[in-house]
């Protein structure tokens, strides 16, 4: 099967990056500023700018639609609508385009603050007060929340990854007693030097995974971790 030079695209990543021509079969091939792969939406500059607004959108057009179907908006069917139709499209794949500035968050939440405005009944007059009546929590809550499952699950041995790859435990490295050595579950945080670095799954982690209380680190199994640090965070914990 040949190439379709036509399709075939490139992208300059990188400050000094030195922005070389390509070519293919002949024809030198266009620059792309932003591409999909596997739904999400990669620009040149790493940042997830891009694919923050196209699912902030994708989920607000989805959004009105219920909320023209559905004129009694009742916490439970509402609610129930709003998780099964709408949130996939603010968190699909976001482990690895998990925004980190402002603006971008506030893009986002800003569709659950919608949601939430449209439930019918509710008591509570500020966001944080509604979501705890619904026994829910922010987007960016969630985000956290599964960062640390994922990064307990893959310490812990639930999952068949080697953790090494990922995190480097205290455990591993004798070092001087300190308030982040005194569980050998923690991690050694590294040192990035940009943002995108810092961002990265690995890394954006560890400061949150070292600051849970030691007990929750050694849970028994993911249900039992994943209940303790929600309640950390329906609790502003973090």
């Amino acid at each position: 099967m040949e190439f379709n030079v036509g399709k075939c695209k490139v992208m300059h990543i990188g400050r000094n990056n030195a922005m070389a021509e390509y070519t293919m079969s002949g024809r030198i091939l266009d620059t792309s500023e932003a591409e999909r792969d596997i739904g999400v939406k990669v620009s040149k500059s790493l940042r997830p700018a891009v694919q923050c607004r196209e699912a902030a959108g994708r989920a607000n057009v989805v959004l009105g639609q219920i909320s023209r179907a559905f004129h009694f908006r009742d916490k439970l069917t509402f609610v129930k609508l709003y998780k099964q139709y709408v949130r996939p499209h603010l968190e699909f794949a976001v482990p690895a385009w998990s925004p980190w500035t402002l603006g971008d968050k506030e893009m986002l939440e800003k569709i659950q603050r919608r949601a939430v405005r449209m439930v019918s009944g509710l008591q509570g007059r500020t966001y944080e007060d509604r979501l705890q009546e619904l026994g829910m929590i922010s987007l960016e809550g969630r985000r956290t929340l599964y960062d640390l499952v994922q990064t307990f699950k893959i310490i812990r041995g639930f999952d068949d990854v080697d953790y090494s790859i990922w995190f480097d435990l205290v455990g591993n490295n004798p070092t001087r007693h300190t308030r982040q050595t005194n569980d050998p579950l923690n991690i050694i945080r590294p040192n990035p030097r940009n943002d995108i670095r810092r961002s990265f799954f690995s890394i954006r982690v560890v400061d949150t995974w070292n600051a849970l209380p030691s007990e929750i680190k050694h849970a028994k199994s993911v249900n039992m971790f994943k209940n303790s640090v929600r309640e950390l965070i329906k609790n502003n914990v973090f």
